[in-house]
């Protein structure tokens, strides 16, 4: 596995003021937090600051060129990595730790609150390159779409969505408010007459969508039917195998010997609270992406054996319309929309968005969707299905990072676990 990489960044807009930042934490510099700097090689380490929302002391900020150009820059092996894409400047700030703190979508004082800008995520370590499109925080106004290219000759490519995407979006989220009258509109923020993001349902509260007891109905069929003669049986695709579930007299879900109670929506939109919430217990931690992407994604009712088909993934009211507008948009129907979005059936065919492999030779990232109807790169047509690697619980954040500004969804906690087990 290298120590470096390079990574393509391709202007496929008609925009010229497109940047790039790369943030991510140090694997071969004592997880410190790191960014490139704007020649797209150096390294910019953050220094302590003075005081709280200091400037950074380098510029940052990667050109991408005119439309058509590609632009090349040289990684070395980061954790949590993300690659930040902009039409104008972002804005980090340091605090006292030091710590990076990264533009919100979340906080309407943030600097970059009308910046349009997205990103996609990766890790690369000594094991592989990991990466894909991330929407578990919300969908960005710029389209984003990730290829691999291997030693091997293989090419994994992730299409992304196309310019006009998440105008798509939006408009499938304003007629579903229409449907259900739940406030799917009010999650899509709009600057100066355009749609700027799509925030996920699970942020939902910094837009004024509520949508408090919103799966309650849908949690008590749930109960309803397990505490009667079904039996559902969750395959944790580990060493413990297949589980069967039972609502016992207690009013708990018991799924082998692990107990669950019944969640509540914020438990089922988070993924990661309630009964969702990881601990000691590995067969536990192996049930809990399995249960919860099904509650997620309502198949609870209609399967009772999982991870389920994706033919059987949001058919069911209630469901997260964000997330399966999302993966409609897609024009390959990939991306990450929720913070276990990775979980499939066994030799299913992957819903994340995501390329991995450990010979990675270049990362391309194309930014703007001009081309992202013209599908994958050949070599991908009878690429087979990778097995799935990500049902690890989140770390806790490095020292520091309890004074970032931002939340951050599932995904980003997965990536920090490389961070974790490869500086122990």
């Amino acid at each position: 596995m290298p120590d470096s990489l390079q990574i393509a960044l391709k202007n496929d807009s008609d925009a010229s003021n497109l940047y790039a930042y790369i943030t991510g934490i140090g694997i071969q510099h004592g997880g410190q937090r790191l960014m490139l700097k704007a020649n797209g090689s150096d390294l910019y380490f953050a220094q302590n600051p003075p005081s709280i929302g200091s400037p950074l002391a380098e510029d940052c900020a990667i050109p991408l060129g005119p439309p058509g150009n590609s632009t090349t820059i040289t990684i070395p092996q980061i954790a949590g990595g993300r690659i930040w894409i902009s039409e104008g400047n972002l804005t980090f700030l340091l605090n006292p730790g030091p710590a990076l703190v990264e533009p919100s979508v979340l906080n309407p004082s943030d600097p970059n609150a009308n910046v349009n800008f997205g990103f996609c995520e990766f890790t690369l370590n000594n094991d592989q390159l990991y990466a894909n499109i991330s929407y578990v925080d919300f969908a960005p106004r710029i389209p984003i779409a990730i290829t691999l290219q291997q030693a091997s000759g293989q090419v994994q490519h992730v299409m992304g969505m196309a310019p006009n995407g998440l105008d798509q979006l939006a408009e499938g989220l304003r007629q579903q408010a229409q449907k259900d009258g739940r406030p799917w509109d009010k999650l899509t923020v709009n600057r100066e007459g355009r749609n700027l993001r799509v925030l996920n349902a699970t942020h939902g509260g910094a837009v004024g969508a509520s949508f408090e007891g919103y799966y309650e109905p849908h949690i008590e069929e749930v109960w309803s039917k397990y505490s009667s003669n079904h039996c559902m049986k969750v395959n944790t695709q580990a060493g413990p195998g297949v589980l069967e579930g039972r609502i016992e007299s207690n009013g708990k879900l018991m799924i082998g010997d692990e107990a669950f109670d019944k969640p509540n929506s914020a438990d089922v939109f988070g993924c990661n609270s309630g009964p969702f919430t990881t601990g000691p217990s590995a067969t536990r931690n192996a049930i809990i992406p399995r249960l919860a992407a099904a509650f997620h994604r309502s198949t609870l009712l209609a399967c009772e054996e999982h991870p389920s088909d994706p033919s059987t993934f949001y058919a069911t009211d209630p469901t997260n319309h964000y997330a399966r507008l999302v993966h409609q948009v897609n024009l390959d129907r990939k991306g990450y929309a929720f913070a276990y979005d990775d979980v499939q059936p066994d030799g299913g065919e992957d819903q994340s968005g995501k390329v991995n492999a450990g010979d990675p030779v270049l990362f391309t990232v194309t930014v703007g969707g001009k081309s992202a109807a013209g599908g994958a790169p050949p070599d991908t047509a009878n690429q087979q299905p990778q097995q799935q690697t990500y049902d690890r619980p989140p770390p806790p954040p490095p020292p520091g990072q309890e004074q970032q500004q931002h939340q951050e969804g599932g995904f980003r906690g997965k990536l920090r676990g490389f961070a974790d087990k490869f500086m122990r």
